[in-house]
């Protein structure tokens, strides 16, 4: 990277021009990133606390918020340092760490969205082979799989990306450090070697959305045929907070990547990378929880666990302060 090299940092977009409104900005990230960190602990906690959560189906939830706090983690406390700090300057090793991490994180949510799909599949479709076909083994290797194919798929992306010349500044019209908005700075042709890559990936993309899309099918097919309205509702509750995170997450991620370049503008294009990169680790657990009453059952049981350790404790500490 002869030319890139000479790129010390990046200037990101700042969200105001006064320190007041970059304040607020930093209260209303402060706000969303620790709801969303608060609510993926719980459901990490929940699910490994409770034995009755041992299941496939909230294995692969516990990765998917793993995830998600990891991507959110990525993106949110740069741009909240830059906002306290009234600065929007990122190292070129911390833009190419952004990069690196922000692909990972979201290669792999995809991948992990896509065996849950094939988790309820088998639930639904084939009950009397879930056992075998989704056994401990099996599950641990579609997760590492699932994870391994994020760090492929992300090191392939920040490599390509890195490797651009780049002559056009270093202005980033972003947040965060961008792909597209990283390669707009490229001064050669050299970048369509990372735009043949983006259509490789849309590809892949869209094979693993066609596969979640034929696997609901023949889920929606199976409940239609259940002579119960109980089973109906079971089904639904565990299916459908998993179609709304897919449908959440790939909605946002296509109109961001996909839509007319005559539709491109600065606000616009900071709405939409906000919306897939902010806005689906921060909700995915209210999704999750709304409709799941094991969850919801395991989280309240967390709640007064904690809550009956904290008056334990209160009341032995003054109880040694009395003595």
């Amino acid at each position: 990277m002869p030319n890139s090299s000479s790129v010390s940092e990046f200037l990101l977009l700042a969200f105001g021009d006064t320190q007041a409104l970059q304040l607020l900005h930093f209260g209303l990230f402060l706000g969303i990133y620790l709801a969303a960190l608060l609510g993926n602990g719980l459901i990490l906690t929940a699910v490994a606390c409770d034995h009755r959560l041992h299941t496939p189906m909230y294995f692969f939830l516990l990765n998917l918020a793993l995830l998600d706090m990891g991507s959110i983690s990525t993106t949110l406390p740069k741009a909240m340092a830059n906002s306290l700090w009234d600065t929007s300057a990122i190292s070129y090793e911390g833009c190419a760490a952004q990069v690196f991490f922000l692909v990972f994180f979201i290669g792999a949510e995809y991948s992990v969205l896509t065996v849950m799909a094939y988790d309820r599949y088998v639930a639904i479709c084939k009950p009397l082979h879930y056992g075998s076909l989704l056994g401990s083994r099996a599950c641990a290797q579609m997760a590492a799989a699932a994870w391994g194919s994020g760090f492929l798929y992300s090191l392939l992306h920040t490599t390509n990306t890195f490797s651009v010349p780049l002559c056009q500044g270093n202005s980033v019209d972003q947040f965060f450090c961008e792909i597209p908005q990283i390669l707009k700075l490229s001064c050669s042709d050299a970048y369509l070697r990372e735009v043949g890559v983006l259509v490789f990936s849309i590809f892949l993309a869209f094979g693993c959305f066609l596969f979640i899309v034929v696997s609901y099918v023949q889920i929606f097919r199976a409940v239609l045929r259940m002579p119960s309205e109980q089973g109906w509702r079971k089904a639904f509750s565990t299916c459908l907070p998993h179609l709304t995170i897919v449908f959440l997450f790939i909605s946002t991620a296509m109109f961001a990547y996909l839509k007319s370049p005559s539709f491109s503008s600065p606000s616009l294009d900071l709405v939409l990378s906000f919306l897939y990169s902010v806005v689906p680790p921060a909700v995915n657990p209210l999704i999750y929880s709304m409709r799941n009453q094991e969850l919801k059952d395991a989280v309240r049981k967390l709640f007064a666990y904690m809550l009956q350790e904290s008056i334990c404790t209160h009341f032995s500490s003054t109880l040694i302060m009395g003595i």
